[in-house]
């Protein structure tokens, strides 16, 4: 699909923004207004949660296309990346609506980012253990894909470790990411709550149907209930590829030991207003 940018599209993407990623008013009030041109959705989640089922499951609904929108993903956090988003936004690449995944907190430049393209990001609330679990589980397929890596480096030896030893590994270096995820996101949603969908786990395992319409109806891309069962049943069809193929509550209460729980729930509890919030993060514990 070809097309050219014009100089005020040009200009934002060679304009620096501030140090915290905000942007002077004109180039806020522009990428403000090129953002409502085009729908898309933005499934900002944390891995293991089934980001990548429900991303196929829209892209079916939508007739949607899926997009890398940050510069690269062995960089983390994901960051968006604003010439992918100019392109879309100005009628280039793809024609179809643009679905995104990707795994990144709400830090201010996000947050500033977010806003000026007035983007509607999803987020999933889901057991952190058991999505620890989950992670364990990808690592031990494949421990040497820095793909799968999330601001870590994993070590050479990591396939040779015990159990005990790969599980205090995670919990010393990706929990702490997954505590600043909900921190971050959950407070900003409680903020701007018609900005920031959170959905429950729980809820997709129940009513999976309900949630791609709900993801749909605030991504601004809304389509009838009868097409979101149809992209669902689709998206389920094959398992191994979108990698819902266990998606277990309740896997981290069998899989770590009391002390471990006891640092995950730490780590959630540095931060008070996740504190609440401990029923559905770390239900073990309720």
């Amino acid at each position: 699909m070809s097309f050219e940018l014009d100089g005020d599209s040009t200009a934002a993407i060679f304009t620096l923004p501030g140090s915290d990623g905000s942007f002077d008013p004109d180039h806020f009030a522009y990428l403000r207004a090129i953002g409502r041109r085009r729908p898309s959705i933005f499934l900002a989640f944390p891995p293991k949660c089934a980001g990548t089922f429900l991303r196929t499951a829209a892209i079916l609904a939508v007739n949607g296309q899926l997009m890398r929108v940050v510069h690269a993903q062995g960089g983390r956090d994901a960051t968006p990346y604003l010439p992918t988003y100019i392109r879309y936004l100005c009628g280039g690449f793809p024609a179809d609506p643009l679905v995104t995944h990707a795994h990144m907190q709400a830090l201010p430049a996000n947050r500033h980012f977010i806003e000026a393209l007035d983007l509607k990001p999803v987020i999933m609330v889901r057991s952190v253990p058991d999505m620890l679990v989950s992670y364990l589980d990808m690592l031990d397929a494949e421990p040497a894909s820095p793909d799968h890596w999330l601001n870590i480096a994993i070590p050479a030896n990591f396939a040779a470790m015990d159990a005990t030893a790969k599980a205090d590994f995670l919990i010393d270096t990706v929990m702490p990411w997954y505590a600043s995820y909900y921190a971050t996101w959950l407070a900003y949603a409680a903020e701007a709550p018609q900005r920031v969908l959170a959905l429950r786990y729980a809820d997709l395992r129940r009513d999976p149907v309900a949630v791609l319409c709900a993801v749909l109806e605030h991504s601004g891309l809304p389509r009838a209930e009868e097409m979101c069962e149809l992209a669902v049943a689709a998206a389920g069809r094959n398992p191994s590829e979108t990698r819902f193929n266990r998606g277990e509550e309740g896997r981290g209460t069998a899989r770590f030991t009391p002390p471990q729980l006891g640092r995950i729930a730490r780590l959630l509890e540095y931060y008070p207003p996740l504190r609440d919030r401990l029923c559905e993060l770390m239900p073990i514990q309720a």
